[in-house]
């Protein structure tokens, strides 16, 4: 396989740069961005090494290029500084760095597996529920803005339950404004309901993994559903305490000779199932959470205190909690959540003669 070709994925155009024998431009050029565009310029030619960043586009692009007997390389933008800090950025440019890259170490890439399509339409219900979400909460915010101006602040309450608590409390003359808002609210509530039942179902009747995640308390149907779609199959990780990693929780690192500071997390992966991560392990170490190994552990961090302690207990057994979802499903055990409480008693235990 001679022939490397990178190629920069455009929303209109795609521009690609081809690479003989000994690393030479042989050909550069542009191509429509449709599969068909795709199917007729590629098509033609042997069979090649190509890679491209993964965007919006490489989805069908990968999938068209690999039909056509193409082997392809997605590549991790996180691994990409060489060509988003370069101060020649172009596309023209990009398309040549990646075939280059490409051409020395694939593995330089960080070579990214697509979801499957079943999998990639599942996500998107979580995907779309989590901006209903997201947009209730600014509804409810700006009115809560709206009326404080005048005085008087509208009650503490849960959002499932804020339209028809807030309306009582608007004042008079901002019920003209307020009055379609508070519509809008408990309509969007109304709506992420119908979602919760459907993710419910979903995980139930196609994903039957999620119920041995779901053992932990904290974890529902959203997380756990959108922890087994977001990985796509258990085998993915050869160890399990790679999830923390995988879903940018693990903190960053930027040791140099004597140097060694202490960073945040890397946030690298999905933001959206980070978040859900986090949600949860609030729960853990909030009021209503269990007692359980992973409380007392975070109970523990917190109690060393120091500045953002909770904070950075929080984010910690969020990290082990994606560790131990992904050993729940790989090996399919039952939960024991003192497990290793247990286990430490145990040792601690007199031997008898």
């Amino acid at each position: 396989m001679n022939r490397v070709i990178g190629i920069d994925l455009g929303d209109k155009k795609s521009h690609y740069c081809v690479l003989g024998e000994g690393g030479v431009v042989v050909e550069e050029g542009t191509v429509v961005s449709t599969p068909a565009a795709f199917n007729e310029h590629f098509g033609v030619l042997t069979s090649s090494l190509i890679a491209m960043e993964v965007g919006v586009h490489s989805r069908w692009a990968s999938r068209v290029l690999r039909e056509l007997g193409h082997e392809v390389v997605v590549a991790n933008p996180v691994r990409l500084r060489l060509i988003h800090k370069s101060s020649k950025k172009s596309d023209r440019v990009d398309a040549c760095a990646l075939a280059r890259l490409v051409r020395v170490d694939p593995e330089l890439l960080g070579p990214v597996e697509h979801r499957s399509d079943e999998d990639q339409s599942m996500l998107a219900v979580l995907r779309v529920r989590d901006l209903l979400v997201r947009t209730r909460t600014r509804l409810i915010n700006c009115a809560r803005g709206l009326v404080k101006p005048t005085g008087t602040r509208l009650p503490s309450c849960s959002p499932v339950s804020f339209a028809n608590r807030a309306r009582p409390a608007v004042p008079s003359d901002l019920l003209l404004a307020l009055d379609p808002l508070l519509d809008q609210i408990q309509s969007l509530t109304n709506l992420i309901k119908r979602y919760d039942r459907k993710i419910a179902r979903i995980a139930e009747t196609s994903y039957p993994a999620t119920q041995h995640l779901e053992q932990i308390r904290g974890v529902g149907p959203l997380t756990a559903l959108g922890f087994v779609l977001t990985i796509g199959r258990s085998s993915r990780m050869v160890h399990s305490r790679n999830a923390g990693a995988y879903f940018g929780l693990r903190p960053r690192c930027y040791q140099s000779g004597e140097s060694n500071p202490q960073l945040g997390i890397s946030k690298e992966g999905d933001g959206f199932m980070r978040r859900m991560l986090v949600q949860s392990a609030q729960y853990i170490l909030g009021p209503f959470g269990p007692d359980t190994d992973l409380r007392r552990w975070g109970e523990r961090l917190i109690a060393r205190g120091g500045r953002g302690a909770r904070s950075r207990a929080v984010v910690a057994v969020a990290r082990k909690l994606a560790v131990l979802l992904h050993h729940l499903w790989v090996t399919g055990e039952v939960y024991d959540p003192l497990y290793n409480s247990r286990i430490k008693q145990r040792a601690l235990e007199p031997v008898s003669a």
